[in-house]
């Protein structure tokens, strides 16, 4: 079953493959201007929001039927080339517009005896991307 999708990176439970996002949070923030007054108090103006941004971890794992290595060149390759991405949970599209990869980290921790990645888990950092 799908849970839903980053690109073209699918967030999927079957009976050969686990591929699930987990510790979702949103955050968000607004920007103020604080105005120095001669004698008086300072003076704070609302100048507009930051963009939005959401941070998850996906487990990718060759026990669980995804082959680590493949997706994270996806992931590398959306955040070198500033590829603008959709994200969609269940049924619902997040966001204003689309996503960015602001950044990643792996944490690896499965090798084969060849030294190749049998299990990772990779946060992601997205920053929200505003159509013009």
């Amino acid at each position: 079953m799908q849970i839903g999708c980053l690109g073209d990176i699918v967030f999927k439970v079957s009976s050969d493959m686990v591929r699930t996002i987990s510790n979702v949070t949103w955050s968000g923030s607004a920007n103020y201007a604080t105005h120095s007054r001669h004698t008086i108090d300072a003076l704070t103006e609302f100048t507009g929001l930051d963009p939005d941004e959401i941070t998850f971890d996906i487990v990718l794992s060759a026990f669980l039927g995804v082959n680590p290595m493949s997706d994270l060149a996806k992931i590398w390759d959306y955040e070198r080339k500033g590829q603008t991405l959709p994200l969609i949970i269940g049924s619902k599209a997040y966001g204003k517009y689309r996503w960015v990869i602001k950044s990643h980290k792996i944490k690896m921790q499965t090798f084969d005896g060849f030294g190749d990645l049998l299990s990772a888990t990779v946060s992601i950092s997205l920053l929200e991307y505003i159509k013009r």
